[in-house]
This record gives structure tokens, sequence and C-alpha cells, in this order.
């Protein structure tokens, strides 16, 4: 199942985008013998500053055709990462090839794009920039890979 995380913003080099390669990368390698992956990342930029609804267009471009959509969302649920592994397990087990994980703009996800979503996920009540929030995400993609592998990375 290929992984399309699909955000607003361009992040450019600096700590977070050597962080979030290098968490990816791990998961490509370990991802791969399950079936999982690779991870790429999608940026959309509304260079008009038109607002959620303009982005949310913009994602909906980017979502692969047949995709499942995660948001990542403060509304969503709380989940463990055992329990993410799990979903994205369940996922690939029911032959989806595409997952889209979306991360919207400084105001969030547009709620037309929200209602479509597959699932929505939150990293809890705080609120994280944006930029975290994908360092965030590529490490628990990792974490996911290694709790499936049953590698010792994660531990309860």
């Amino acid at each position: 199942m290929l992984i399309h995380i699909c955000a607003v913003g361009r992040l450019r080099a600096g700590p977070e985008k050597t962080i979030i390669d290098d968490y990816l990368s791990r998961f490509d390698r370990t991802g791969r013998a399950l079936g999982l992956g690779p991870a790429r990342v999608v940026e959309v930029e509304d260079k008009k500053s038109a607002g959620m609804s303009a982005e949310a267009g913009l994602l909906r471009k980017a979502l692969p055709k047949g995709a499942v959509i995660c948001t990542l969302d403060e509304r969503g649920k709380v989940i463990s990462s055992p329990d993410f592994a799990n979903r994205l397990a369940d996922w690939r087990d029911t032959g989806r090839q595409d997952l889209a994980i979306v991360i919207g703009g400084a105001d969030g996800i547009d709620p037309s794009l929200r209602a479509e979503a597959d699932f929505s996920i939150s990293l809890g009540k705080m609120v994280w920039p944006h930029m975290l929030v994908r360092v965030m995400l590529a490490e628990q993609l990792y974490r996911a890979a290694t709790i499936l592998a049953g590698s010792p990375y994660h531990r309860t």
C-alpha cells in the first residue's frame, strides 16, 4: 500500500526536513517487506491565499483515485501507536492500494474535505506546527512498520 502524505505548504531544507527524510527512509526499508510504502510527500500551496476551500481543492487534486483518506485533525480520534499500526495493516489487508494522509493549512482542513475522509486522527488536544506534525507522522509511520515487523523499536 502506497502512502501519500498530502500537505498544505512547502517544507524547506532544515532540521525538520532532515528528520522527516530519515524516518520516511526507515519506513520505506522496514515497510517494504510488509507491503507498506513507499511513502511520498505531496505538497500543495495556495499561492493566492484563498483559504481553506481553495486548499481543499488543491488537496483533492493530490489525492490518488480510490485512496483511503485519513485526515490529521484536532477533532479526530486519539489512537495509540499499536492501533495506528493495526489500522494500516487492516487497510493493506483489505486490498487498498493507496493511503492519503492529509495535513491541512494554518486554519485546518476544510469541513467538506474532512467529511470525505475515511478516518481522522488527532495527535492530541494541543495544536502543533505543521512542520512538527510531519515529523511526528513520519516517526509514527516508521513505528507502525516496526510494530508490524515485531521489532523492539516500539516498547510498551
